[in-house]
């Protein structure tokens, strides 16, 4: 189908890494990359308004396809006149294509090559069959702007054989999912699986390669239970040598900072990740002293920012690091919204500043700083 309305321009690219600039072209505007996409599950950015959203900077927000297919409904979406109206977000969206959250019922699903049946245990314990055709009938009554094939997403450890079997089905659900998709202005993106094992992650993206002109490819299966090391051990040779160089690379559920300039400096343009706003939730923040708990007494007579070096509306709003840790500990709700307020922005910052580096051709040396400060300690 056409898709042309999708086109991925790259600017720069760092003369000593596989970092590059570029910009997405979409419908609802343009993503500069790299970039970190904050995540609004249920049509929100959690405790977040929309404009505020916006403020902090974010070019690109997402939402996740099954919740939205279980509650309101997709039909009810559509009718309400699409997500973009829905959610009050008039920019780029991202809808991922609900298959980790399936996956995550556990013993509560049954795959089959014709697609997953699983029951929402954490909705009304109806019994769902989602086939990959379904998935994309949802995706394009939603209207994101970007959506994803439906994949199955194995965890971390599993044994080679399980992985193997999940490319193989996530496979043949792009192959499905690209014939199934109609709608010319919304992209369709392909994932590649394969776990930790560098030959089945090349298989799955021969594979995506042969099926169909996929305008991007998210890289899916990272994150779920490895560390860092272990990920970077396929991540990077996937991304820089193998890849195509003309299409969007999105890393799909990564977001602690060092990871994201780590994975920039391989060739990576597009992240998203619950991870600042649920630490935020938590007590936590993002900084360039490393990552800060705020349930620790240490801040309770603290009048400094949360971050000296960050000019987030809450750093230089006033709000002391005393005052959150108060509002962390008494279970004020918004000390958690400020937090991720400034977790959102600290990303959207770092990724501004990791392009700017990379178009000056210094990002080699952007990372090394990175790694060698205080704030590498995030995780």
């Amino acid at each position: 189908m056409d898709q042309s309305l999708f086109t991925y321009d790259i600017i720069a690219e760092d003369p000593k890494t596989h970092a590059r600039a570029g910009v997405l072209h979409t419908p609802h505007g343009d993503v500069p990359t790299p970039i970190f996409m904050p995540v609004g599950t249920k049509a929100n950015v959690k405790g977040i308004p929309t404009e505020t959203v916006r403020d902090l900077g974010a070019k690109i927000v997402l939402a996740n396809t099954y919740h939205l297919a279980m509650r309101p409904s997709a039909d009810t979406i559509a009718e309400l006149g699409g997500l973009h109206t829905f959610m009050n977000w008039h920019g780029p969206i991202l809808t991922d294509s609900g298959g980790f959250q399936v996956f995550s019922h556990q013993d509560a699903v049954k795959l089959t090559d014709d697609g997953v049946r699983f029951i929402a245990t954490d909705y009304d314990g109806s019994h769902v069959f989602w086939t990959p055709e379904d998935n994309m009938a949802i995706a394009q009554k939603l209207g994101s702007d970007i959506c994803m094939q439906l994949d199955q997403c194995p965890g971390y450890p599993a044994e080679r054989s399980f992985v193997a079997r999940a490319v193989e089905l996530s496979s043949m659900w792009a192959e499905r999912c690209y014939a199934a998709h109609t709608r010319p202005d919304q992209a369709l993106f392909g994932i590649v699986q394969g776990g930790m094992h560098l030959d089945l992650r090349l298989r799955s993206l021969k594979h995506l390669e042969e099926c169909g002109d996929f305008p991007g490819y998210g890289i899916g299966g990272y994150s779920v239970g490895e560390d860092h090391e272990t990920m970077f051990e396929t991540l990077e040779p996937l991304v820089s040598e193998y890849m195509p160089r003309g299409k969007p690379r999105y890393l799909m559920g990564v977001g602690n900072p060092t990871t994201l300039v780590r994975a920039v400096a391989a060739g990576v343009d597009m992240f998203d990740c619950v991870l600042p706003t649920r630490t935020g939730r938590m007590g936590t923040a993002f900084s360039h002293e490393g990552r800060l708990n705020f349930k620790n007494a240490r801040f309770a007579k603290d009048p400094g920012p949360v971050d000296e070096q960050c000019t987030c509306p809450v750093c230089t709003g006033g709000y002391s690091r005393s005052l959150i840790r108060h509002m962390v500990t008494q279970k004020e709700m918004l000390g958690g919204i400020l937090l991720s307020m400034h977790n959102i922005y600290f990303l959207l910052d770092l990724m501004a500043r990791a392009r700017e580096a990379i178009i000056e051709g210094r990002y080699a040396e952007f990372r090394d700083e990175w790694m060698a400060s205080e704030a590498a300690a995030d995780y």
